[in-house]
């Protein structure tokens, strides 16, 4: 077993006393607050999820269930156990024994594979890897065969569904703690409650450690700001290991304010608009390509969304040509989330006006939320101009976990941590994300935002997506590369340059070179792979100076 010193959060002892002066950390823990929801209302329901339903009370037997038989196993308190589930009833049990057995969560997403896994287990010094059997047709045990076969460390993997003889089951470690009240953990409020991934484009995912105390801060004033209460129903449609759809408000967020959780497996319209007729979902969260999907099939089907009060877009910037369809097509207001696994978060409010929920993507959570925007040279930029985002505050980390190479790259001195975003902050405080740093082209010295060439096309009607690169040139430095879907009938790259300077805007901006697609790669969360983008025009490239 590797034992592995668990960091503490790393926030200086006078910034302690500033937050729990405030109120903002409180003293909860993820166990003790599902016991206080189970006392509340133990019959309420809780989890939705396929053919089963779970109240609150019997949430918080599962969890205490699990938790006994995992310290039964021979786990102990500040072992690491690699969590790799879909969207399913047992992700939020497992989770909360954990929590209840003071053991902690490494969080992967269902699209991972070995490499990814293999990574957090030595990385994050996991003991144990609970999945399920299969998936959308993946077989989960013979990656938790190679798993063990890499990393000898993982000696223990609990699987649900069918474990074969090979593997515990956890029907077989909640057998084992059956009729065991564990609540009680050695998990202290300042203690790690879990490690989430980091997500970065470029290179393996960092790990990011969140205490009960930050975490619960966020999931209370998102509750608050999202205006949720017992009569709240979510629909968690993204992968609910990400942190969007886990605390922004998210599951934990829908719990914490008493309401209703329903999973799916599939964030099709399809799938979840059946879904939010029969449980009259009232709030649910999505990216932007999941947004213009549920747009598009919303116009042909007009399904019955008559319970849906509010649609979260976040995980990447909405652009404003698309967030003024969501009122019109879907009947609901639009909420902007902007952030980040690392903390920091921002919402519009339910009762900001339309420019503002559409151009922007909120102000942050915390007023100790401290923002600054800075230029290349790390100078504060003037007000309303463009810069690099830093922040600190009571849920922001203070460093990676077991990552100094990281930490050093990623945080100041004084503990701000760099977002590695490009945002203008309006006079209301309100964030206007550019799009990330790596994401603009410094073409011939003119810097140009990705996503400001991807609003223009956008509006384009032959146009249902787009994604824009950039591609090193000998001569300009970097060029621009528009990957585009067509809605239809392809258009003609000419046309659309010409469409382009016609909406006059500065030449330099309209793409040097258009490629017509069908689909993008995505990420494991379900945003597009600029990496794998740019990693398709290199090959191109190479391919290209081969051959002549």
């Amino acid at each position: 077993m590797t034992n592995l010193t668990i960091p503490q959060h790393g926030w200086p002892d006078e910034y302690v006393q500033r937050y729990r002066q405030a109120g903002h950390w409180q003293g909860e823990t993820f166990g003790a607050l599902l016991r206080s929801r189970a006392e509340q209302h133990p019959d309420r329901i809780a989890v939705v999820g396929g053919s089963k339903n779970l109240t609150y009370a019997q949430l918080d037997e599962h969890a205490s269930a699990i938790a006994a038989g995992l310290l039964a196993q021979g786990f102990q308190a500040g072992d690491r156990i690699v969590v790799h589930l879909p969207n399913i009833p047992e992700f939020i049990t497992v989770v909360f024994g954990l929590f209840r057995a003071g053991i902690i969560p490494l969080y992967a997403l269902p699209a991972h594979r070995i490499t990814e896994i293999e990574h957090f287990a030595k990385s994050g010094g996991a003991t144990g890897y609970l999945c399920a059997a299969e998936h959308g047709g993946f077989n989960y045990l013979g990656l938790a065969t190679t798993l063990q076969e890499r990393c000898p460390d993982v000696e223990h993997v609990i699987v649900i569904g069918d474990a074969t003889d090979r593997y515990t089951s956890l029907q077989d470690i909640e057998a084992a703690g059956a009729n065991t009240d564990v609540l009680a953990t050695a998990s202290s409020a300042q203690d790690i409650a879990f490690l989430q991934i980091s997500g970065g484009s470029t290179g393996l995912s960092k790990l990011i450690p969140r205490t009960h105390d930050d975490y619960i801060y966020t999931l209370r004033e998102s509750a608050r700001i999202c205006e949720l209460d017992g009569d709240s129903v979510l629909l968690c449609a993204l992968p609910m290991a990400h942190n969007f759809p886990m605390s922004s408000p998210g599951f934990l967020g829908t719990l914490y304010a008493g309401g209703r959780v329903v999973l799916s497996l599939s964030p099709s319209p399809e799938a979840c608009f059946e879904l939010i007729k029969r449980e009259k979902v009232t709030q649910c969260s999505l990216v932007p390509p999941l947004l213009m999907l549920w747009l598009d099939a919303a116009e042909r089907s007009k399904p019955n969304l008559s319970s849906l009060r509010v649609i979260q877009v976040g995980g990447a910037k909405l652009i404003p040509e698309v967030a003024q369809r969501v009122r019109p097509t879907l009947g609901v207001t639009l909420q902007q989330v902007f952030g980040m696994a690392e903390g920091l978060v921002n919402y519009t409010r339910l009762g900001d006006d339309a420019e503002t929920i559409i151009e922007t993507q909120g102000r942050p959570i915390s007023p100790d939320d401290e923002l600054l925007i800075v230029d290349d040279d790390g100078q504060a930029v003037a007000d309303g101009q463009a810069g690099h985002l830093l922040t600190r505050g009571p849920y922001t980390i203070r460093g990676y976990y077991n990552n100094p190479a990281a930490n050093q790259r990623s945080f100041t001195e004084d503990g701000y941590y760099r977002t590695g975003d490009i945002v203008k902050l309006t006079p209301d405080g309100y964030l206007v994300v550019q799009g990330r740093a790596g994401d603009h082209i410094n073409r011939a010295g003119e810097k140009i935002s990705a996503e400001e060439i991807e609003n223009h096309l956008l509006a384009n009607p032959a146009v249902f997506d787009a994604a824009v690169v950039s591609v090193p040139d000998t001569y300009l430095g970097e060029r621009s590369c528009a990957f585009i879907i067509p809605r239809n009938e392809k258009p003609r790259a000419v046309e659309l340059k010409k469409w382009m300077r016609e909406r006059g805007i500065a030449d330099f901006k309209v793409p040097d070179q258009i490629i017509f697609v069908d689909t993008f790669s995505e990420t494991a969360v379900g945003k597009i792979s600029r990496k794998t983008l740019r990693a398709q025009l290199r090959a191109q490239l190479d391919t290209t100076q081969q051959n002549s």
